[in-house]
């Protein structure tokens, strides 16, 4: 027990001095970097030819502007590229094939590594453009491998085939019977032609098929997400991945603030679940983690932690919370180290909690941050609820990757 309450002391006294946290940037990274390699984010592979509307869907699904979407693309193979989301501590990682149907480009070893990589594939195609046999040639030779991978196409740019003056038809038809009989019939010819050119796919996995027409506001086309809901309901039916809690939130996640902190909570969760499952990394550096995800949120609601903020925010969680805290994350630690069965159900215990204590934290900062920002008084009742409800949902997480699905 001395060794657990020297432990509890420690982080206490770490999470009341924080504004001066004396953090190991490189250990940190080091870490982070290892932990996505056990436990890398759920990978939607994006297969489709340039143009095709393949950043529109990850603008859609993320809520992510344009410019940060298009500087956050980095390369992994001669022309497949992957985009983080959000970009320090992920919560999905969309991967792009870049060149399909272009001349003297030979996909085959981009191909092999995004096969590899994938969790989810989305092929996109332009409705009106009826040139994707390399895109479904893909399809086949992916689905011969791996007959029960499920496969969504989101068919693209709907309104390049409307009538002059057409607008969308809403509501969303085509997730009915009968849609042909209500949209314009180029369009109608355009989006069967197509499901007849890729015919039926080898394997037993479900096709989905998704009309979708993601535009830009200043392109004044409404609604301008057109279709997104269809599109999410298949990813959920595709996959178990949880990626629309981990993107969009729930009934509580409203504006675009909430929103972007909840993916960021989401995102340094997973980090923290996956840290907390590696030997010995979790005791200091998931505490680190933390600190560096209250200071972005700060930073989101345009707040400055100050002596008396962090005073006031660790003061109202009250004492039973640190020491409770303390005793969680020095447990994890201790449990670890035994050989043998501390190993295996020490870093499960260490992944569960980790990740729930993050999540649990980010939760109740957003209270107290937006309460702050608004000059509100926070309640301490209000607070500790928060994070009780919080934890307990924390635990619940989803928050490793999803490879098992397609091994």
């Amino acid at each position: 027990m001395s060794q657990i309450q020297k432990l509890s002391g420690e982080l206490i006294s770490k999470l009341r001095d924080f504004l001066t946290p004396k953090v190991d940037e490189k250990a940190l990274e080091d870490a982070l970097r290892k932990a996505r390699e056990d436990y890398p984010p759920p990978v939607i592979w994006l297969l489709g030819k340039t143009q095709s509307g393949k950043t529109s869907i990850i603008r859609s699904l993320t809520g992510s502007p344009e410019a940060e979407i298009g500087s956050g693309f980095k390369s992994c193979t001669r022309t497949a590229r992957f985009y983080d989301f959000p970009l320090f501590a992920p919560v999905v990682r969309f991967l792009d094939t870049q060149g399909l149907g272009e001349v003297s480009y030979d996909p085959t070893e981009d191909i092999h590594y995004c096969e590899s990589q994938a969790h989810l594939i989305i092929a996109v195609v332009k409705a009106m453009d009826i040139l994707q046999d390399e895109v479904f040639r893909v399809l086949y030779e992916v689905r011969k491998r791996h007959p029960e991978w499920p496969v969504i196409i989101a068919q693209t740019c709907l309104h390049e085939a409307y009538y002059p003056d057409f607008e969308h038809v809403l509501p969303y038809p085509f997730d009915e019977p009968g849609w042909e009989q209500i949209v314009p019939e180029p369009l109608v010819r355009a989006l069967l032609m197509q499901r007849n050119q890729l015919g039926k796919l080898p394997g037993t996995g479900p096709v989905f098929w998704v009309p979708i027409d993601l535009t830009q506001p200043e392109d004044e086309i409404y609604p301008s997400d057109y279709g997104l809901e269809a599109l999410w309901n298949a990813i959920e039916s595709a996959s178990t991945l949880g990626l629309q809690e981990a993107l969009r939130g729930d009934s509580g996640v409203r504006g675009v603030y909430s929103r972007v902190a909840h993916q960021q909570i989401m995102g340094y969760s997973a980090s923290a679940g996956a840290m907390g499952a590696m030997p010995l990394v979790d005791m200091a550096l998931v505490p680190t983690l933390q600190l560096r995800m209250l200071y972005s949120l700060a930073s989101l609601y345009k707040i400055t932690w100050t002596k008396r903020t962090s005073s006031e925010f660790f003061g109202l969680l009250g004492a039973s919370f640190l020491a409770g805290y303390g005793l969680r994350w020095a447990g994890r630690g201790v449990i670890k180290l035994i050989p043998g069965w501390g190993q295996s159900i020490g870093a499960v215990w260490g992944a569960t909690t980790s990740a729930a204590l993050t999540f649990a934290l980010g939760k109740t900062a957003c209270v107290y941050l937006e309460k702050t920002g608004k000059g509100m008084t926070v309640n301490a009742e209000e607070l500790r609820a928060a994070y009780s409800e919080a934890f307990a949902r924390g635990k619940k997480l989803k928050i490793t990757s999803g490879r098992q699905e397609q091994s």
